[in-house]
């Protein structure tokens, strides 16, 4: 039940960090989005992993495995952030929710069992929001200089497989490393990369419209990363996969709030996923 659970509160807390990221990507771009929202979560989790301390005879494999959660995760914001610059919501998160599709892929060639129910529950659950994020539509109009679907989708997809990978790689590293560390790696990575680079070079960008939504995405990818890695400890599989819902949660959201609408494709595929996240809890209860 703990995969299940890690798994669905990381799909709310990324579903919010996905909308707030659509709207700041616009204001500040990709680039000082991604610098932000690393500082913010360095500034949690860097005080965390200094409580918890340089971790004593782990692994070197372990260490391997959190720079590859690192590395993909910051490759991974920034393709999204720059998916979310340029489509709709409602067609790119979805697209990027695909990340748990990838993750629990790995796993599974990787050995780790799932159940014969689980695993077609997990394969329905990826139709569905394939389906939710091919057939999306939105009634608002076009709006920015950087509007190009056809770029955003294929930036989508690149999110989604570095996403992927960074899971997979978090949830190994997660089984010997404390959270703290975990959380800490893409945030100094992040940091390190991104943020001090642009602000030597004076293009660190920052509106006072932007902040709120900086700050709130940055806590929420924390909080997100924090269910994922407690509930990958007991299935990595399961967990990843319902991480992935976080695009339904985030296409209803926009529907809300943004006016985005949804096709009846889409809330077929929507109703189609939610009905396999049920069962899939009556499954492993």
């Amino acid at each position: 039940m703990l995969a299940i659970a890690g798994g669905l509160g990381a799909s709310v807390a990324f579903a919010a960090a996905a909308l707030c990221n659509a709207r700041a990507s616009r204001m500040i771009g990709a680039w000082s989005l991604l610098a932000w929202v690393a500082l913010v979560g360095l500034a949690v989790a860097g005080p965390a992993a200094a409580v918890a301390g340089i971790p004593a005879g782990v692994p070197s494999g372990a260490w391997a495995w959190l720079a590859v959660a690192g590395v993909g995760n910051v490759l991974g914001l920034l393709a999204a952030y720059s998916a979310l610059r340029r489509g709709q919501v409602g067609l790119i998160a979805p697209i990027v929710s695909t990340e748990g599709a990838v993750a629990a892929a790995v796993a599974a060639l990787a050995g780790e069992p799932i159940g014969v129910l689980a695993g077609l529950l997990l394969v329905v659950m990826v139709l569905g929001v394939v389906t939710a994020g091919a057939s999306a539509r939105s009634e608002a109009p076009a709006a920015g200089p950087d509007r190009a679907p056809g770029l955003g989708v294929a930036l989508a997809v690149v999110a989604a497989g570095a996403f992927g990978a960074s899971l997979y790689a978090t949830a190994r590293a997660g089984t010997e490393l404390p959270l703290a560390w975990v959380l800490l790696a893409p945030r100094a990575i992040g940091v390190t990369v991104v943020l001090v680079p642009l602000l030597l070079l004076g293009r660190l960008q920052l509106t006072g419209a932007a902040l709120p939504l900086v700050v709130a995405s940055g806590l929420a990818e924390v909080v997100g990363f924090v269910c994922f890695t407690v509930g990958a400890q007991h299935g990595i599989a399961v967990t990843s996969v319902l991480t992935s819902q976080f695009g339904a949660v985030a296409a209803i959201a926009a529907f809300v709030l943004f006016g985005e609408r949804l096709g009846r494709i889409q809330v077929g595929a929507i109703a189609m996923i939610v009905v396999a996240v049920g069962a899939l809890a009556a499954v492993q209860a």
